[in-house]
């Protein structure tokens, strides 16, 4: 296991860059596709049954991703230390590290499925969510709390793996959860067969059972050795030392991405705030759920789009991540400008075809005029900035890999905080129309990437952290 290892690890620092890259992305990229095939899954069949109960998962996913992110930013931090000490040669530090990480990961989860279960009323009516949409959202969200701690222990697996540069074996695990899902998904939430009907809490099962077993797996894999990294009794003995220094890095980031969690919290309740003073302008009833049912969809089908992307810039973070802890700076800037390119033009070409089609896309999941019509502003006003956010991200997945997880945690900050919630909230407001909403949206988008590249080029992000 140990050659292959080596053997990925000289790949990855002196083998073609764009070549490399690719062969890394493909599995990761399908990894992505299959995470959004479990949320497309849910939201196709809830579909089935309305409007409100299509919006269920859309509601619940920005707080399941408020508590989770905090356990996101160690992992980040975990990755980064994983990656360079691979990038390095120093193997058993690598192995010591993954230890740390994942016993972290698998305390700290429990006690955000605890706390997720109680305070979900408290969040949803923070979210304005409307009272039709109120009862769904409480109980998809509940369920989803309770599987958190084997989806936590699952992407660590997947983090960990892909510090070592094997993209391929969590792909396997992954496809084969979906296709559970997709299999359980209308078997809990029409009653099929033996199944009791259980509507939208059915999804949430479904997604639960399925994360569950991939969790397992995972587990198993990394315990026995089968994989590049092994965990063992020993590696998950307390390192205090090492603890405080994946604290040390990983903070910034837990703070990064659950101030941006929470920013999409505030974002629902934006759209739902503009969307009932738009219904109200205009005389349309319950149009705060036509908006929210709208930015459901768009947000499935986005991260769709965005599935190539990400898997690109995770494939990435493995080159960069390891060709800083060899000292080889130049190689990895070279690796993050070509990333940069390879995701704009990805996502112009998506968005192209997202242009082209969007009344079939919409129609699929739900025939609402109303719901399609909105869509039109989506295009319009938002639709364009997507080739931008490929860029921010390159960027943003440059600084988490390097380890500078603070450059990561303003950036994200000000792109949500300071350009998207403010302009998303006061140009929706100021237009009365939740056009205002999807521009402030795209904006936030362009901007963040033109600040994410000049910082950038100022290099300050070349540095190993394992020195430390």
């Amino acid at each position: 296991m140990m050659r292959k290892v080596e053997a990925l690890r000289e790949q990855i620092l002196y083998g073609p860059v764009v070549k490399t890259l690719i062969l890394l992305a493909y599995p990761l990229i399908i990894n992505q596709l299959v995470q959004v095939l479990y949320n497309l899954t849910d939201t196709f069949w809830l579909g089935r049954l309305g409007r409100t109960e299509l919006s269920a998962p859309g509601t619940a996913w920005p707080l399941v991703w408020l508590f989770t992110s905090i356990g996101a930013g160690f992992a980040t931090a975990g990755f980064a230390f994983v990656s360079q000490y691979i990038g390095a040669g120093e193997y058993d530090k690598a192995n010591r590290s993954a230890g740390a990480l994942y016993s972290v990961m698998l305390l700290f989860s429990i006690a955000v499925g605890i706390i997720g279960v109680v305070l979900a009323p408290q969040m949803l009516r923070l979210m304005n969510v409307s009272d039709t949409i109120y009862p769904y959202a409480l109980s998809y969200t509940r369920v989803v709390f309770l599987g958190i701690p084997f989806s936590f222990t699952l992407s660590a697996f997947n983090f960990l793996l892909r510090a070592v540069g094997d993209t391929r074996t969590p792909v396997k695990i992954n496809v084969g959860t979906v296709i559970l899902n997709i299999v359980l998904d209308p078997l809990f939430i029409f009653g099929w067969g033996p199944f009791p009907r259980l509507g939208v809490i059915g999804a949430a099962i479904a997604t639960m059972l399925s994360g569950t077993i991939g969790s397992v797996i995972g587990g198993y894999l990394l315990f026995t050795g089968r994989v590049g990294i092994h965990l063992t009794l020993e590696t998950l003995k307390p390192d205090f030392h090492l603890y405080s220094r994946i604290f040390r890095v990983g903070l910034p980031a837990s703070i990064g991405s659950s101030t941006t969690a929470l920013g999409f919290v505030i974002l629902t309740r934006v759209i739902f705030t503009v969307g009932k003073l738009y219904g109200e302008v205009h005389g349309i009833p319950d149009f705060e759920d036509v908006a929210f049912a709208t930015y459901s969809i768009t947000n499935r089908l986005t991260n769709f789009m965005f599935a190539f992307t990400d898997g690109i810039s995770m494939a990435m973070g493995t080159m960069v991540g390891q060709a800083i802890g060899a000292r080889l700076y130049n190689r990895a800037k070279e690796i993050a400008e070509k990333t940069m390119v390879i995701n704009f033009m990805v996502l112009s070409f998506g968005t192209l075809l997202f242009i082209i089609f969007r009344v079939p896309i919409f129609r699929f999941f739900i025939n609402d005029p109303a719901v399609i019509a909105e869509s039109a502003k989506v295009v319009e006003y938002f639709s364009a900035s997507l080739p931008f956010f490929g860029v921010f991200a390159a960027v943003d997945n440059v600084f988490q890999s390097a380890g500078q997880t603070k450059k990561s945690m303003i950036l994200g900050m000000v792109r949500l905080w300071a350009l998207r919630l403010p302009l998303s909230y006061w140009l929706g407001v100021l237009m009365r129309d939740t056009t205002g909403t999807w521009l402030g949206m795209g904006l936030s988008n362009v901007l963040g990437a033109v600040m994410a590249i000049a910082w950038f080029l100022g290099g300050s992000w070349r540095k190993a952290i394992i020195d430390g």
